[in-house]
């Protein structure tokens, strides 16, 4: 079996591939295109954040069975795509975790003394102690956005420093952050508080300009911001204008919307500094990613075990054909109900009656999981290490099994306890084995999920659908299927809409001060 290497790698790989007895290409800054024109010979394709893993270069990968990502970001592979070919995606979500802590720590560092500035000013022959005078990090309080594996040794490491830590996570309860040693907080809180304020967030459509001129307004003044996770988290133009009229002191960026960045108007600030997305670049971090990815692509090709796989769990290939089906439908009802619920997860229980209670639950509760925890954590979770997420969350995971349904051969539950409430979702497979969500609490409906939703509580009032799809229709927003249950006549209940693009917050505004209309949600799956 053929592995091609299309981007600059540690030559580990090369030497654990070949150990294996697989035929390795090693290239680097290797177009698509060139990858394009030979991507049919081979078997895995393994890369770093240069190549473009495109549904267009993945129609020509005839062989290949495996793409595997030297690190955790998966910006640049199309999931979705892969999973229709048959294609598994592997990712090395824990490689850098400590040495992207510790460039965010060194940032921090570096706003508070500013030392690049410094050591410019002296090679530039000035002496300008004056100037560069700076703040102490002791008793400082640093606000952390994000509370994954990077933020836990970020935190661990401020607090050594004798920081005061703020933390922002909705999956991590406020019992397992005093046992760490931080202060769960909201966001408004992070901001009114904290002297710094570092990211540690996926971008996802919750996160992009998450930190904005109205976020930045209830800061404190002279706070110190950090972004060493993903460009576009904080808005750049807005933080440039800030950093202007001295709201706040200082930033320091590894990371940018557009990388690298040209012409940017930040770094003609004096206030401001910035390294080129060094937060993984040390040479433990590349050989550690480097020998995780070279031995995941051998255990695949060589034995079929599938490790850190983001596109499906580990299963026995005989079992594959049976559990497929309810890995899906449990994946897409964690999806779902991970976007309804608002405050710390502390507990899970995944329910299995009928047939399914027969067949083997441990991926498909994983899968579960993994729904539940990826709107959040997006690429850093995966099938294999959400049971350690959740643990590490202090997330308590049961399991319970019947062999009695009433009304469906097959029946999984998904129950979890958020912000000291309840939310459950039962599922079930049709006549397709195609996914169906049959039950949200106290709601029966049955509900697809997928695409773009809307999920509304309201009272059972005349008027409801009517106002949605006027909406809908004056902005330009088909409406693919709409669902209802309710509790009683007259009393509360639930509406999914499923409509064919997502809709803008102001129009959001705008159905939330629709008559009767209690609260709305908008789910993607």
């Amino acid at each position: 079996m053929k592995v091609l290497i299309s981007d600059n790698l540690s030559p580990v790989v090369v030497e654990i591939l070949k150990k294996a007895g697989l035929e390795v290409d090693a290239r680097s800054k290797t177009s698509v295109e060139e990858i394009e024109k030979i991507i049919g010979e081979y078997d895995a394709l393994i890369i770093r954040s240069a190549t473009k893993v495109t549904a267009g270069l993945l129609e020509k990968a005839t062989k290949l069975k495996v793409v595997g990502r030297a690190g955790s970001g998966l910006d640049n592979v199309d999931i979705p795509a892969a999973t229709k070919k048959g294609v598994v995606v592997m990712n090395t979500p824990g490689g850098n975790t400590v040495t992207t802590a510790e460039h965010t720590i060194g940032m921090i560092f570096a706003c508070a003394r500013m030392i690049p500035q410094a050591y410019a000013s002296l090679k530039a022959g000035k002496w300008e102690k004056k100037k560069f005078e700076g703040v102490e990090l002791y008793d400082k309080t640093l606000g952390i956005i994000g509370f994954g594996a990077i933020g836990g040794v970020v935190a661990n490491r401020a607090i050594g420093l004798g920081m005061k830590v703020l933390a922002y996570d909705p999956f991590i309860s406020t019992e397992k952050a005093k046992s760490l040693g931080i202060e769960l907080a909201d966001l408004p809180t992070i901001y009114k508080r904290s002297d710094f304020i570092t990211v540690h967030t996926p971008k996802t459509k919750e996160t992009a300009n998450l930190i904005n001129k109205d976020t930045i307004s209830q800061m404190k003044d002279s706070v110190r911001i950090i972004n060493c996770a993903r460009g576009g988290i904080i808005n750049e133009q807005d933080l440039y204008e800030a950093l202007k009229n001295g709201k706040v002191a200082a930033a320091a960026f590894d990371v940018f919307e557009k990388e690298p960045p040209e012409n940017h108007p930040l770094l003609t600030l004096d206030n401001f500094l910035a390294t080129p997305h060094l937060g993984a670049s040390t040479k433990e971090a590349q050989v550690n990613v480097a020998v995780a990815v070279a031995e995941q692509v051998v255990d695949y090709l060589i034995a079929g075990t599938v490790r850190n796989a983001v596109n499906v769990p580990s299963v026995p290939a005989d079992q594959l054909p049976a559990l497929s089906p309810y890995i899906n439908l449990a994946e897409r009802m964690g999806l779902f109900i991970a976007q309804l619920y608002e405050g710390g997860l502390t507990q899970v229980t995944v329910e299995y009656s009928g047939d399914v209670a027969n067949l083997k639950q441990e991926p498909i509760t994983l899968s579960a999981l993994k729904g539940l925890l990826t709107p959040t954590l997006q690429e850093n979770v995966n099938y294999v290490n959400a049971p350690l997420i959740a643990k590490d969350r202090g997330i308590e995971v049961k399991v319970s099994r019947s062999s009695d349904t009433k009304e469906y051969t097959s029946l999984v539950t998904l129950k979890i306890k958020a912000g000291g409430k309840d939310v459950s979702a039962s599922g079930t497979l049709n006549s397709k084995k195609e996914p169906r969500i049959i039950q949200v609490d106290n709601f029966p409906m049955e509900t697809v999920p997928e695409g773009d939703m809307l999920v509304l509580m309201n009272n059972d009032k005349p008027g409801v659908i009517g106002g949605i799809g006027m909406l809908m229709g004056q902005n330009g927003i088909n409406i693919a299927r709409m669902q209802f249950g309710r509790e009683k006549q007259g009393g509360l209940a639930m509406s999914v809409v499923s409509i064919d693009s997502a809709v803008s917050d102001e129009l959001m505004a705008k159905i939330k001060q629709l008559p009767n209309v209690l609260s709305v949600k908008q789910v993607k799956i």
